[in-house]
This record gives structure tokens, C-alpha cells and sequence, in this order.
């Protein structure tokens, strides 16, 4: 009965967060965690521990996986550069400086013990990065900050096992490197083809109940083989979001797709309640622990803010220099974009033609990065780089593709074009890296690995405590002035996003499905929209739109066929 009533009392905590927060302009992960302090003080309440290992293996892989399955692919692999570095060098290069901090300023706590609290606090949180949403953000550093958020909690594991390994004496560089490969791999391996196997398994299912279902296993059935093999569960499950994003987008029926929105909406919003909620629930008895201790909670709390302010700062001193370097390398591709119309230019002709196309040396300096396969067929031919009797003039080596090879080549340069436009119509500046560096907050992860620290960590209450109120800090100090940041930043109308590139993106989508349309015209209506859906994701990463203007193209069609099947009495 207990058990019941504190379950009731968080589904209404959840819904009352979500209905008060944006009437009063606070978002609910910060709701929850002010109700849960406020709750946890209370003399009636028990002091409240929660296992790390249910946080870990049973709240955050569906929670991770929820945030993926949401996460627009075309967004992910348009801006892996800026999250595989904010993933992977952002948060060693926290995790060691944090640790030398903390090894002078806490006795006999050491590097190794720091580079530990380091890993834990170094990584930001996904179930944070909701706070974001809400206010202004544009579309693409929201992409940058998930994406990060989602992939940067295999290298903070890797690096605290690696950490305490050292602490306890049995470190190497080899082995930690060899660790953190093996971790990453065997979880990308499990989490695609779990992600494959259940997409097919559901896109056979007909009741929408029972494939919501098996949606519901999915994180557990990635994550839980991952762990046995001690890889990292939590980048499994996020695999296998990406992959049932990418697949089912166009192998599952649309109810289903419908039904696992909403569902996984409403099982994200719990789980994200559920976390920040005992995370306050647990800093009274925290802070408890840590006012018992040698230290006291003033010298704690000012470790804390300084590691915080130091944390931002790295992260500042990193995401400066890397848009930096993505808008050099747009300002680049720019220079290029001549030479990739020529590349097109000669695809379509070879197309049209039938006959073979020719890459000299000069064509090929220019995307795709991928060099097409070298044909068997002879590269005899006059006028293009090349003598008679097939020898090449010296400089101009040339290159005879044929059939599915320019096919190739044309989707690579339309792709390359596409991103090139999606970068130039939504750039990086200034005030995009602002907000960056503020809204990458600490949370349920950082709550969660504090408590795996092995009891005989020195100072292991301070240590704990430093991670809670890190997180609490950040989620309270960040996440209640990055709404008014980011307000003070696009209040100026040239600011703001162009809504004549929206406008753009959204006409790109519409000839896509006219095209469609009209390619089926005379046919069924639902067969039209069937075909309409099938073309837009076939052309989507030739597209250069944002995942959102896509993502909201193929809801509304997943809506028009619903009507459709529903009105001809048909099974959806």
C-alpha cells in the first residue's frame, strides 16, 4: 500500500510539474527536483537511498532509448563531428583536469580518485537537455546537445572503471584504451541488430497494443546482453533507438509509429519525473552524511561550484574552437560547391546518355570522401586525361565509373550539396556556442554514478555529495537562466530563425510530394500518400532540410493514411 501511495504521488507530481511549469515559465525537471528537496526535509519522510544499479540498468536505458527513438538520424549524421567530440575529447579532457582540482584541493584523495569524481561529473544529461526545448533554442544546437547527451555516457563509465582501476593500483594505458573499444563496439554490434531484429519483428505484428509491447522491451533486450558481456548497456539501447528511428520510419504501419510516439512520450516523461524527483528526495540525507564528515558542507558546497564553474569552463574552451573549425570547413565546401555541380552536372548527363562517365583527378578533390570503386572495365579513352593505349597524362589519373556507380556517385553529391545548404541556411555563430556551453547540464547520470563508488573510496560521502550538488546546481543555476539567455540572445528579430529558409525547406518537401503525387496520379488516394511517404524518405538525405520540417511532413501523412484506411474500413 505504501508502495502504491508513492506511486500515485509521482504520476501526480509528473502531471502537475508538466501543467504548472509553463504557466510559470520553469520547466518541470526543475519542478521536481525543488519538490523532492522539499519533500525530503520533511520529519516524517525516511531518509531515501536508491540503488545506482536501478538507476542504471533499469531507469536510464529506456529513458536513453525513448530520447533516441525521437532523435532525427539526418540530424545525428549531419553533426557527428561536433558530438563525437563533444562525446568523447570534451569529457576526458574534463574528467583529467577535474581530477588534478580536485586532488589539491581535497587531502588524500589523490589524481586517480579525482579523475573518478571527474568522469562522473563530466558528462551532460539527455533527460536535461529537455529543459532546452522550451526555450528558443534553435533546432540545431538542440540536435548537438541530445546527440551528446546521448553517446557521452559510455566514455564517463569507461573513464571512472578506468579511474578507480588506477586508484586500486591495476591501471594501464593499453588495457584502458583497449577497454573503452571493446565497450563501444560489442554495444554497437548488439544495439543494431537488436534494433534490426525488433523492427522486422513488429512491422509483423497487426494489433498496435502487442508491438507497443515488444517497443517496450527493446532497451532491456539491448542493453541487459551488453552489460553481460561487459559492454556498455546504456550505448546499446541508444543504438537501438537510432535504429528503430531509422528503419521504422519506413517499415512499421503508421498507427504503429503513431502509438509509439505517444507512448514513449508518456514513458519518457515518467522515467525523466522519476529521476530528478529522488534525486531531490536524496540531498537531505546527503548533505546529512557530509556535515558528519571532516570537511563540512560550506568547504563541500564551494568544491562544488568551483568544479562546476571549471567544467563550463573547459567546455567552453572547447566548443569555441570547434565551431570555429565547422564554420571553416562550411566557408570550404563553399569554395568547392562549383566543382560538385560540375560532378552533378556529369552524372546527370551519363545518366541520361547511357554511355560511361570520366573523374579526372580534378573532379575527385572535391566530396563525396568516399572515392568511388575503381571499375574492371578498360579506361581507355581519348580526350579525357588519358593517352592512346590507356596510359594517363602524369597529374591527370582519371577514373571510368559505369551503372550503379554514377548512381552512387550522384546520391553522394546531392547528399554533400544538401548538407552544404542545411549548414549555410542554419549556421554556428557566437550566440548558437553560448548556449552550447550553458545548457550542457549534469543530472540523472551523474546522480546515478556517484553512488557506484566503492565503499572504501576515500572520503566517499564528500565525494557523493560534490556529484549531487554539482548536478542540482546545474540543473537549478543553468536550467532556470537558459530560458532568459537564450531570450536575450534571439530577442532581436534578425536573431531569430529565417522564415524565408523555413519556408525553403518546407516548399523542398512540397515538391517531393508533388512529384510523388503526381507520378501516381489516378491511383487511390492512400496508395498516393503511401507512395508520397516512401519518396520523401528515399530523398530525405538529399534534402537540405531540418529533421523537424521532415519529421513533421511524415506525421502528417502517417495522419492521412490513418484517415484513409480508417474511412475504406482497412486494418492499420
Amino acid at each position: 500500500m505504501e508502495m502504491l501511495v508513492w506511486g500515485v504521488a509521482l504520476f501526480a507530481l509528473v502531471a502537475a510539474a508538466g501543467v504548472l511549469g509553463p504557466r510559470i515559465g520553469v520547466a518541470d525537471p526543475l519542478l521536481l527536483v525543488m519538490a523532492g528537496l522539499l519533500i525530503g526535509v520533511l520529519p516524517m519522510v525516511p531518509d531515501v537511498v536508491v540503488q545506482p544499479d536501478l538507476v542504471l540498468e533499469v531507469l536510464l536505458p529506456p529513458l536513453l532509448y525513448a530520447a533516441a527513438v525521437s532523435l532525427p538520424p539526418m540530424g545525428l549524421r549531419r553533426e557527428f563531428t561536433a558530438i563525437s567530440g563533444l562525446s568523447v575529447a570534451l569529457v576526458v579532457g574534463t574528467a583529467l583536469v577535474l581530477g588534478l582540482v580536485f586532488a589539491w584541493l581535497i587531502p588524500g584523495v589523490g589524481f586517480a580518485w579525482g579523475a573518478a569524481l571527474g568522469a562522473i561529473i563530466s558528462p551532460t544529461d539527455a533527460a536535461a537537455t529537455a529543459i532546452v526545448k522550451k526555450a528558443g533554442v534553435p533546432q540545431r544546437a538542440i540536435v548537438i546537445l541530445e546527440g551528446e547527451a546521448l553517446l557521452n555516457d559510455a566514455t564517463a563509465l569507461v573513464l571512472l572503471r578506468t579511474a578507480v582501476a588506477a586508484a586500486l593500483g591495476t591501471f594501464s594505458l593499453g588495457a584502458a584504451i583497449g577497454t573503452f573499444a571493446y565497450a563501444v563496439v560489442v554495444a554497437i554490434v548488439i544495439g543494431g541488430v537488436v534494433g534490426v531484429v525488433t523492427v522486422w519483428l513488429r512491422a509483423r505484428i497487426e494489433e498496435p497494443a502487442l508491438a507497443t509491447i515488444v517497443s517496450f522491451t527493446v532497451p532491456f533486450v539491448a542493453s541487459v546482453p551488453a552489460e553481460a558481456l561487459h559492454a556498455s548497456g546504456l550505448v546499446a539501447a541508444v543504438v537501438a533507438g537510432l535504429v528503430t528511428s531509422l528503419r521504422g520510419a519506413g517499415r512499421l504501419p503508421p498507427l504503429h509509429r503513431l502509438s509509439d510516439r505517444q507512448n514513449w512520450a508518456s514513458v519518457q516523461r515518467v522515467l525523466e519525473g522519476l529521476v530528478f524527483l529522488t534525486m531531490g528526495l536524496q540531498l537531505p540525507s546527503v548533505i546529512g552524511d557530509v556535515a558528519a564528515g571532516d570537511f563540512g558542507v560550506r568547504f563541500a558546497l564551494a568544491v562544488s561550484l568551483l568544479a562546476l564553474a571549471i567544467a563550463l569552463g573547459v567546455r567552453a574552451a572547447y566548443v569555441l574552437p570547434l565551431l570555429w573549425r565547422l564554420q571553416y570547413r562550411v566557408r570550404r565546401d563553399q569554395q568547392r560547391a562549383a566543382k560538385l555541380d560540375r560532378i552533378r552536372d556529369k552524372v546527370e548527363v551519363a545518366k541520361e546518355s547511357g554511355e560511361p562517365l570520366i573523374l579526372t583527378r580534378h573532379d575527385r578533390a572535391d566530396p563525396p570522401r568516399r572515392r568511388p570503386r575503381r571499375s574492371a572495365a578498360p579506361t581507355q579513352v581519348d580526350g579525357a586525361g588519358q593517352r592512346p593505349g590507356g596510359r594517363e597524362h602524369p597529374g591527370e589519373r582519371s577514373r571510368r565509373l559505369v551503372g550503379k556507380e554514377i548512381a552512387l556517385l550522384g546520391r553522394r553529391v546531392r547528399r554533400a550539396m544538401a548538407d552544404l545548404d542545411y549548414f549555410v541556411r542554419q549556421p554556428l555563430g557566437r550566440r548558437e556556442g553560448l548556449v552550447v556551453v550553458w545548457a550542457g547540464m549534469r543530472g540523472a547520470v551523474t546522480v546515478a554514478t556517484a553512488q557506484t563508488l566503492p565503499v572504501d573510496t576515500p572520503h566517499r560521502p564528500l565525494l557523493v555529495f560534490i556529484a549531487f550538488a554539482v548536478a542540482t546546481i546545474s540543473l537549478l543555476g543553468q536550467g532556470l537562466t537558459v530560458g532568459p539567455l537564450a531570450s536575450r540572445l534571439y530577442r532581436d528579430p534578425q536573431a531569430e530563425p529565417d522564415r524565408e529558409d523555413q519556408a525553403a525547406e518546407r516548399n523542398e518537401v512540397a515538391q517531393v510530394l508533388r512529384a510523388a503525387a503526381d507520378a501516381h496520379a489516378g491511383e487511390p488516394a492512400v496508395d498516393i500518400v503511401i507512395a508520397q511517404r516512401a519518396a520523401l524518405l528515399r530523398a530525405r538525405s538529399e534534402l537540405a532540410v531540418d529533421g523537424d520540417v521532415l519529421d513533421t511532413a511524415l506525421r502528417r501523412l502517417d495522419a492521412a493514411q490513418i484517415e484513409w484506411e480508417v474511412r475504406r474500413g482497412k486494418s492499420v
